[in-house]
């Protein structure tokens, strides 16, 4: 690196950090995910305004690659954190309700997505004609784990029936999603001449699960009092980008091994150890990395040429997205016997994309699936299905402090109040609130 990039890149880095706090902070103070805030910082920084000439004074050409490198670091550490908090307890509490919602809610967003991709593909196709139409399937059918969670947690709704709910239909919707992703990655030929290497993510997958997670287990069983030392910490970061690069190299995307990785560690015996890597790693990612992959993101959306016929299609992609989400998630949850509010409240909450949909989007730009006329639609439909979530649910179902009371009204079907639910809930709740602090 030459002095000049070494400073581009620090005060480029500067500005980063000081402007996603800045409108970050701005978003919650309007009662918005930080996410908001930080998502319209990198479109700020853009070629959207002033035609790139922000981005092309502060990120020169030969810096850019270097935040692209620092980018795909934040984006492995969220997806270990997310990962790492994912917890198969959340769905038992809710019984089949959770599973029928989610599937629902996934089903047919992606239905329509493969038919919005017939109408849109002679003006935004890409070469790979299947690749489009199932990555855009997918891309209607993203629920944001996270920013759900942190809505959740700012309304005090994490422990009520409804917010368990929720979160049990959320953390099987991520599973999904990154399972309907890793399918189309492995199918699309995006590996390249190397494409054999994608036999080997079975058995990838089989030893992380049946030979490394009950080593990583036994290892923290026999050593209870174990704390985050700088060598543990080390250990964590090393499994962590070997096996994002472990999954890079097979030819799936590395956010899978990262992933991958976040949910063999242990939970049981090793909670302290859990809260405090995720303490640690998420105050980093979410301070610097992250805001540093909304800026790459945001200088892939140029919104600066969008014409009526660009209007409309993003019109078209927001009631699909809306339409098929709210839909899917509302008629399961009134066939389970959910209350009507509370049916159209889980709706909203499933709507919930965030920063989720955004890694999904830029796979999608990376891998060839999408151009950048359609990604940056795509990105404002993630924008504007996040923003709503949190008004719509006031309007639904009253503010916080309100809400706090209504949701504990009616119990969902599924839901029981035995001890073993209630642990349950408790454990989902302290999950919702590890995992929103990243956002």
């Amino acid at each position: 690196m030459t002095t000049h990039q070494t400073s581009s890149l620090l005060l480029g880095l500067a500005v980063i950090v000081l402007l996603a706090r800045l409108l970050g902070a701005l978003a919650r103070r309007l009662h918005q995910p930080a996410v908001i805030g930080e998502v319209l910082a990198g479109i700020a920084l853009g070629p959207t305004l002033f035609h790139g000439a922000v981005s092309d004074a502060l990120f020169p050409a030969g810096v850019r690659p270097l935040l692209g490198a620092l980018a795909a670091v934040g984006v492995a550490a969220f997806m270990f954190l997310v990962g790492l908090e994912w917890d198969a307890a959340m769905i038992r509490g809710s019984g089949s309700l959770a599973a029928t919602v989610s599937f629902s809610s996934i089903l047919l967003p992606f239905g329509l997505g493969t038919l919005l991709a017939l109408y849109l593909m002679d003006d935004y196709g890409t070469g790979d004609r299947t690749a489009f139409m199932l990555f855009m399937g997918i891309a209607m059918s993203i629920t944001a784990f996270p920013v759900l969670a942190r809505i959740l947690t700012d309304r005090g709704m994490t422990r009520s029936p409804l917010g368990v709910v929720a979160l049990a239909c959320a953390s099987i919707d991520d599973v999904l999603a990154w399972s309907l992703l890793a399918g189309v990655v492995a199918v699309s030929g995006a590996a390249g001449p190397d494409q054999w290497r994608i036999l080997l993510a079975i058995p990838y997958l089989l030893g992380m699960l049946f030979v490394v997670r009950p080593l990583l287990r036994r290892f923290v069983e026999r050593r209870p009092a174990l704390t985050l030392t700088p060598t543990v910490f080390a250990a964590v970061l090393v499994g962590l980008l070997l096996s994002a690069a472990a999954t890079e190299w097979v030819g799936l995307h590395y956010i899978f091994g990262a992933f991958l990785f976040g949910v063999i560690l242990p939970r049981t015996g090793g909670e302290r150890l859990r809260a405090d890597v995720h303490e640690r790693l998420g105050q980093l990612s979410g301070t610097l990395l992250l805001p540093v992959f909304f800026l790459v993101a945001g200088l892939q959306v140029d919104l600066s040429g969008l014409d009526a016929g660009g209007l409309g299609t993003l019109g078209l992609i927001l009631l699909v997205a809306v339409g098929g989400k709210f839909t899917g998630a509302f008629a399961a949850a009134r066939l389970n016997r959910m209350p009507l509010r509370q049916s159209a409240a889980l709706a909203t909450l499933m709507n919930t994309r965030g920063l989720t949909e955004l890694i999904v989007l830029n796979v999608g730009l990376q891998l060839g699936f999408l151009g950048r006329d359609l990604y940056s639609l795509m990105v404002v439909m993630a924008v504007v299905t996040t923003a709503m979530a949190g008004p719509l649910l006031s309007w639904i179902i009253g503010r916080p402090a309100e809400t706090a009371v209504r949701s504990g009204e009616n119990t969902a079907p599924g839901h029981t109040t035995d001890p073993a639910d209630t642990a349950t809930t408790t454990d989902s709740a302290n999950t919702a609130n590890t995992v929103s602090s990243t956002v």
